[in-house]
């Protein structure tokens, strides 16, 4: 009995864990291409570690990941990875700047390129002060237009998140569920 609880207390921290990250559709409903302004795409995302970049392209174009000298040429002759099919999946599993262009150097050099800034998730940074706003006095005081609270903020790309602290909090009660009813077999 110790070690069924053992494992499921480990399943759902593995859960736990995976769950904060988020899937983004590289330049939203336009995908991977030139009509899409991939850095203004990119300006006010935040990447972390765990997250998925999804790239979707026709067969006229291909994601390479390269490095920033590269990146900054769209030189396409020394690639890290080189992706085709059209549909391409990339973790980010660590912290620091990704750089991704298409294969076809001049459509690199008119803009289908991505510099990814990952950063890492290993403690959610602390909470903003809330802003003190004048009261009267003519001056007129707005609301942030974003959440200061780390713990509601989930990057998204015209709503493709998968996961986030919801997931977490639903794969706890499942596991709780799980439990309960071992415990009565």
């Amino acid at each position: 009995m110790g070690k069924l609880v053992l494992v499921y207390s480990l399943a759902v921290l593995g859960l736990a864990v995976t769950c904060n990250a988020a899937t983004y559709m590289v330049g939203d409903n336009s995908g991977w291409d030139l009509s899409t302004d991939i850095d203004t795409w990119a300006q006010d995302k935040t990447f972390s570690v765990g997250d998925l970049l999804m790239f979707q392209y026709s067969s006229s174009h291909s994601v390479e990941e390269v490095k920033k000298e590269d990146f900054d040429s769209c030189n396409t002759t020394n690639v890290l990875r080189t992706f085709t099919n059209g549909n391409t999946s990339v973790s980010l599993t660590n912290p620091g700047t990704r750089y991704f262009v298409c294969g076809n150097k001049l459509h690199c050099l008119g803009g289908l390129k991505l510099r990814v800034n990952v950063e890492s998730n290993q403690a959610d940074p602390p909470t903003a002060a809330p802003e003190a706003h004048p009261v009267g006095g003519g001056a007129t005081s707005q609301a942030p237009s974003k959440s200061v609270n780390p713990a509601s903020v989930i990057p998204t790309s015209a709503g493709s998140v998968y996961g986030g602290r919801d997931s977490a909090a639903m794969a706890f009660l499942g596991f709780m569920a799980i439990s309960f009813w071992v415990v009565q077999v």
